[in-house]
This record gives C-alpha cells, sequence and structure tokens, in this order.
C-alpha cells in the first residue's frame, strides 16, 4: 500500500495585484490560487488548510500564543518498482568472457 508525504506551508497573508482583481477579496483569492498551483506543478495535491496555535517568546520572560493559517499539501510516495533483471547472456560465436566485459580494452 502506498503511504504519503505531506508538506505544510504558511498561507498567503496578502492578496497579489493581478489584472481584472479589483477588490481586496479577489486579489487574496488570486493568491491563494497562485500557491495551489504552484504546488500542483510540483505535483503535491491540496489536503486541507489549518489555523494552528504558535507559542513565541515575547520580551525576556513572557509568551504569547500567536495562530498562523498554514496550507497542507499532500502526494503518493513514490515506490521503487521491482528490478526485473535478465541474466545476461553472449551470442554463440562471441568469445569466452565477452558477457561480461572481460576481453574489452580501453
Amino acid at each position: 500500500m502506498a503511504g504519503f508525504e505531506y508538506r505544510v506551508i504558511p498561507a498567503p497573508t496578502r492578496g497579489q495585484k493581478v489584472k481584472g482583481a479589483k477588490t481586496a477579496d479577489a486579489r487574496f483569492a488570486h493568491a491563494i490560487e497562485a500557491q495551489l498551483n504552484e504546488m500542483a506543478a510540483d505535483g503535491w495535491q491540496f489536503h486541507r488548510a489549518e489555523t494552528l496555535p504558535s507559542v513565541e517568546r515575547s520580551g525576556l520572560t513572557s509568551t504569547t500564543t500567536t495562530y498562523r493559517s498554514v496550507l497542507v499539501f499532500q502526494r503518493p510516495i513514490a515506490q521503487a518498482a521491482p528490478a526485473h533483471t535478465q541474466p545476461v547472456t553472449a551470442p554463440d560465436d562471441a568469445p569466452i568472457g565477452a558477457a561480461d566485459g572481460a576481453n574489452e580494452h580501453s
């Protein structure tokens, strides 16, 4: 059974300027679409979006919790195909050792 490998990247936080996108929502949607298409071109399939807490240092002794949005992608792990090897045989009229390259000279 084939397994999956995963890649998690930060979700875009700002829209991208693009011709025809007049609203902030349209620019933001384009930024996400561009990221999804870029990952798909590398063989990654969008799995889901998550918002997760991230505890970060704030000053010398305190911490704060910040929530981060990430995009999760997956793709099947490539399984190594079993090698089908054929035994190397020399033609009937070849000199002895020709099959293994013993008579070759550089």
